[in-house]
């Protein structure tokens, strides 16, 4: 039945780590599907069209290592590798694909509740001298909401890693279009970008702001929007009609920003690039601030 954290002005919807969405993809630990400010819905899905939707990320949900999962490069065919959040998975070729099924051995995990918090405890298994303990603490406050997320490498080889949060977000479940600004603490400069996906250019980018005039039919994507430049870790969304806003806010600095959306979502990703040691710990936070404009 998942858990809702609420208050007078905020609704957040939180499944735990062994309830429906089960897919290798997405962090199981606090799994946050729905929020509601003001009682206006806040967050999509990745496809409403699609028939599982069990299988499909939703809400503010994170991953770890988008682009090659923990210990992957060393396993062997048939052997297993660590997905940070949702157990080990097994090696069945010699390239890492996110959005690839597959064979899952769940972590182990525990989760505790209170009024404003949820707090989730994720033990991993040992594999090629890999291991780690994730701890994540989704707590509500007056109008904001904060992520508290501790690695600790418990193996005997260094995690390198990346992690971000899929912010698939929806106000009022309008369509993307001019109701929609999207800004950034930084210059915004097309030239820099990694990689640019806008078939209908309903996308525009102006000198901090992404806005576009209407609904993309086609899903567009914009990578590395500070060209590979360290800035702050951050983003607002405002939606002129219900005069509503979100921002998120982070405890660190990115190099790597990436923007993906569709006609009916929008999602900036902030990544957090991370290294530890054996035995040493990894802290950062994310907040999210709703608004009234």
């Amino acid at each position: 039945m998942g858990y809702i954290l609420k208050n007078k002005n905020l609704e957040v919807q939180i499944d735990f780590p062994n309830e429906n969405y089960g897919f290798s993809r997405f962090d199981w630990t606090g799994k946050i599907t729905n929020i509601k400010f003001k009682n206006i819905q806040l967050t999509s899905i990745e496809d409403p069209n699609f028939q599982n939707q069990n299988l499909l990320g939703k809400g503010l949900y994170n991953e770890f290592g988008i682009e090659t999962a923990l210990g992957f490069d060393e396993a062997e065919i048939g052997e297993w590798f660590h997905k940070i959040g949702v157990g080990l998975l097994k090696k069945e070729d010699e390239n890492y694909e996110f959005h690839k099924p597959y064979k899952i051995k769940p972590a182990k995990f525990r989760t505790w509740t209170d009024r404003n918090r949820v707090l989730i405890h994720c033990v991993s298994p040992v594999a090629n001298r890999y291991s780690y303990e994730l701890r994540k603490e989704i707590e509500l406050q007056e109008t904001s909401l904060t992520i508290n997320y501790s690695l600790k490498n418990t193996g005997k080889k260094t995690i390198q890693t990346n992690e971000y949060v899929h912010n698939f977000m929806a106000i009022n479940n309008d369509s993307i279009g001019d109701i929609f600004r999207l800004s950034f603490p930084f210059d915004l400069k097309p030239k820099l970008f990694g990689e640019t996906v806008n078939p209908e250019m309903a996308v525009s980018v102006g000198e901090k702001e992404v806005a576009s005039n209407a609904p993309p039919n086609e899903q567009f994507f914009f990578s590395d929007l500070s060209g590979g430049k360290s800035v702050p870790a951050a983003w607002e969304l405002l939606h002129l009609k219900s005069k509503v806003g979100i921002r998120e806010k982070t405890s660190f600095q990115t190099n790597k920003i990436n923007l993906w959306g569709w006609k009916h979502v929008i999602s900036p990703e902030l990544f957090f690039e991370i290294s530890i040691a054996p035995n040493e710990t990894k802290e950062w936070t994310r907040t999210y601030e709703f608004f009234q404009i």
